[in-house]
């Protein structure tokens, strides 16, 4: 089975994994929060993580933000 298809965004609006305005913005930073906390009763958030973590993706994946993996794919390296 796909980790895809026991991810917790399936259901929820993919919209707010796509925080929109400035990342320092209230607004965008209460939406990241949000979905953050979809991440963290996710049970394939690690998987998630994984795959944006070798993938050029934009918005919330794995609970984090795209400065966060940024910074974890330097310490990979």
């Amino acid at each position: 089975m796909n980790w895809r298809e026991s991810a917790r965004c399936r259901d929820t609006d993919p919209e707010l994994f796509f925080p929109i305005g400035s990342g320092s913005s209230f607004p965008a930073l209460a939406q990241a929060d949000e979905a953050r906390a979809v991440c963290g009763r996710c049970p394939v958030a690690r998987q998630c993580l994984e795959w944006a973590l070798d993938a050029p993706v934009e918005g919330i994946w794995g609970g984090t933000t795209e400065a966060e993996r940024r910074t974890l794919r330097r310490r990979r390296a």
